[in-house]
């Protein structure tokens, strides 16, 4: 792992009425195979994936990590980052969440 997660992060997903909490000092490799840039949305997408589970022990689906990375970015101004990486992370990552079913 490259990074480590500076602060905690708490974070709200509007779409499903969840939250996912990153600790800080989480580790996460960043942008896997892509760019790195500082976005919050790593963190809640790597957390989610390497645990499969929402804060409430609820599965997460690769879809919905996907969905949430994307809406990340794009709260953080990253619109066609938003999109690009949604289907990337979607179709290449996933992690615990895939196993929970792509949808």
């Amino acid at each position: 792992m490259t990074y480590t997660c500076p602060y905690q992060i708490v974070y709200y997903s509007p779409r499903y009425q969840k939250t996912a909490t990153v600790p800080q000092g989480y580790p996460s490799d960043g942008a896997t195979g892509g760019v790195d840039i500082w976005s919050e949305a790593w963190w809640v997408h790597d957390l989610l994936c390497d645990r499969g589970t929402w804060d409430d022990g609820t599965p997460c689906t690769n879809w919905q990590a996907s969905r949430v990375i994307g809406d990340i970015l794009r709260s953080e101004g990253r619109r066609w980052r938003a999109v690009g990486w949604r289907w990337a992370t979607w179709v290449f990552g996933g992690g615990k969440c895939r196993a929970n079913g792509m949808w």
